[in-house]
């Protein structure tokens, strides 16, 4: 038997208060069960935005989507965990990845490094916030003081993990650890923090690599698909010419097939989405903040179908 949709909408553009809790409210309004944000320089800062959603809403989870782990320190990162968790009443899911802007690192002042070393790093950050937050305690801020003020702890038991994954070692990784395994649909391209999309037949293959590392474990976890661009239309042609413009390859049969694509008049979108679903297993769609309000037709009509 199928998951049930769930539907996520990931919050890219800083705001002001007003603004920033007035798209929080809309999110919730249109029915997204999950209020997301990224984990880019020049984007907002994911948890006091996450924070802020929260104190805007009532109903929608929260999730990073994804953090890069290369930024942060998996110590400091508990803290942050926990402390999220908390102030958000235990809505936090939390979404990791290896970062793929060797930019952004340089900007930072921080090492970028092999592939490798990214897929360790992010691996021991898995690992560490397992034990902190697994604990009876976080650190303290005396090392081996008994006294001091409580540290944080989550509201929850354990804290949704997300990891965001394509290639085999991140695939293992996720297939270990993760409650949702999110697929990219996409590779980074030859043009340096650029992504090259996937196939549904590249999908598939990726799909099924991680169902067999994952055959093992006790609970199924949720799959997860980064929808790129939505378009309810008649004539989707206009809007996918500066996709292919990006992607030269691409013919527009092509573009119209690829799975991070959703595009057409209602009923053909809502088709492709259960397809999608039963093909490959994605009952979590996330869809990026420019088509929050194209995709809500979308999401109206598969709550409608399934009430």
């Amino acid at each position: 038997m199928s998951r049930p949709f769930r539907f996520g909408v990931n919050l890219l553009t800083p705001a002001p208060a007003a603004e920033w809790r007035a798209k929080c409210r809309r999110a919730e309004e249109l029915g997204y069960d999950v209020i997301l944000v990224p984990d880019h320089l020049g984007m907002v800062a994911p948890f006091p935005a996450l924070v802020a959603a929260a104190e805007a809403t009532e109903r929608p989870r929260l999730g990073t989507f994804v953090l890069n782990a290369g930024f942060w320190n998996p110590t400091l990162l508990a803290r942050e965990v926990a402390t999220t968790d908390a102030l958000t009443g235990g809505r936090l899911e939390l979404g990791l990845g290896t970062g793929y802007v060797r930019a952004e690192h340089e900007t930072a002042g921080l090492p970028y490094g092999s592939p490798r070393e990214r897929v360790d790093h992010l691996r021991r950050t898995v690992a560490e916030l397992d034990r902190l937050l697994g604990s009876a305690e976080l650190p303290r801020s005396r090392p081996g003081s008994t006294g001091g003020t409580p540290t944080p702890r989550p509201a929850q038991s354990r804290v949704p993990l997300l990891i965001g994954a394509n290639g085999d070692r991140m695939l293992r990784l996720t297939a270990e650890h993760a409650d949702i395994a999110a697929f990219p649909g996409a590779r980074p391209g030859s043009v340096p923090g650029s992504l090259e999309p996937l196939t549904a037949e590249e999908l598939d293959e990726r799909v099924a690599r991680y169902q067999d590392l994952a055959a093992g474990r006790a609970e199924e976890a949720e799959l997860n698909l980064l929808i790129q661009l939505v378009a309810v239309t008649d004539d989707p042609e206009p809007v996918l010419k500066p996709l292919l413009e990006r992607q030269p390859q691409l013919t527009l049969d092509d573009a119209l097939a690829l799975p991070i694509v959703l595009a057409g008049p209602l009923e053909d979108v809502v088709a492709r989405v259960r397809a999608q679903r039963e093909r490959f297993g994605f009952s979590y769609l996330t869809v990026l903040e420019p088509y929050m309000e194209a995709f809500a037709p979308v999401l109206e009509r598969l709550r409608a179908e399934s009430a």
